[in-house]
């Protein structure tokens, strides 16, 4: 089976493209990425092969799935507060290279497994947050996942594509990276920690998150490649965790074996408060499906942080 994984070479992509030729049912892997969050070096030592490029470049995208058995999409332009300064940039490749990617699935017959995000619920209060509530997006970012979860459960019904839709929620882990204005808040964490600074709370810090491990992620996304899963409606990929941003430093200090200092900064525009999944659908779909604790992911973050010094 060959496949081909749009982000290939970004943190979630090159963890999965790892996972995939681990897998003895897995012949090529071709990780297609324009590398504007992504990097080569990700994919060192993974066997899988790096197209550069867009999946806004149609050409490219029908030469590239012309020969895979299944699309794992990925691509994305990823952060509420990015595309709060740019929303179109944010339309343009989450939505309509979406349409893009499903188009050249639809030439040839390819099963695709897509990304989409928590973030879709925005303003819904409900928890754990399940598949049947409405979405109210609070950020450009987020209408633009629901729109290509959207186009892709529409290329179903209309053109017999096989496809699933998963809900990612925060999924944090090795190859995330930090430094940047837009990093998620585990990789910022670690990387302020181990620098002897200050960790950086937007706003009370009681605000909770879904936290799921990269690596769980990634055997989810091989085993539905693998098994050809589709699903009529999205599916969490989360399991219903709970933890606020100041248990999350609090964690991190024990992985450290190390006090932290926190400091509080203002709410940031677009977040949501609280995040919790069912993964009812995703238990149904996945029975022998094991988590990681956020202990265990924790500490193999910090490892990987550690690595690179």
């Amino acid at each position: 089976m060959n496949v081909v994984v749009t982000g290939g070479a970004g943190f979630i992509g090159a963890n999965l493209c790892r996972e995939l030729l681990s897998r003895p049912g897995i012949g090529d892997v071709v990780a297609l990425d324009d590398l504007s969050t992504g990097s080569a070096a990700n994919l060192a030592g993974t066997g899988a092969e790096l197209v550069e490029g867009s999946i806004l470049d149609p050409a490219l995208l029908e030469d590239v799935v012309a020969g895979a058995d299944a699309v794992v999409h990925l691509a994305a332009r990823p952060s509420v507060p990015r595309s709060l300064a740019d929303p179109f940039a944010s339309h343009d490749v989450n939505a309509t290279g979406t349409v893009r990617v499903l188009e050249a699935c639809r030439r040839a017959g390819t099963h695709l497994v897509a990304a989409s995000s928590s973030s879709v619920y925005g303003s819904v209060t409900d928890l754990p947050k399940h598949e049947g509530l409405p979405t109210r997006p609070l950020s450009p970012y987020a209408a633009s996942k629901l729109a290509t979860e959207a186009y892709v459960l529409a290329y179903g019904p209309a053109f017999g594509l096989p496809a699933l839709v998963f809900r990612f929620f925060n999924v944090y882990g090795p190859l995330q990276s930090a430094g940047h204005a837009y990093a998620a808040v585990v990789p910022s964490f670690v990387d302020a920690a181990l620098r002897g600074e200050p960790l950086t709370v937007h706003g009370d810090g009681h605000q909770t998150r879904d936290f799921t491990y990269v690596g769980t992620v990634a055997r989810v996304l091989a085993d539905a490649v693998e098994r050809e899963v589709t699903c009529p409606a999205p599916v969490n990929l989360a399991f219903g965790t709970r933890v606020s941003v100041l248990e999350l430093a609090h964690q991190l200090a024990k992985a450290l074996g190390s006090a932290i200092e926190i400091r509080h900064e203002d709410a940031r525009r677009g977040d949501v408060r609280d995040s919790q999944a069912d993964d009812t659908a995703l238990r149904a779909l996945f029975p022998n499906l094991r988590a990681t604790p956020l202990e265990e992911g924790l500490e193999e973050t910090v490892r990987w942080f550690r690595s690179l010094a």
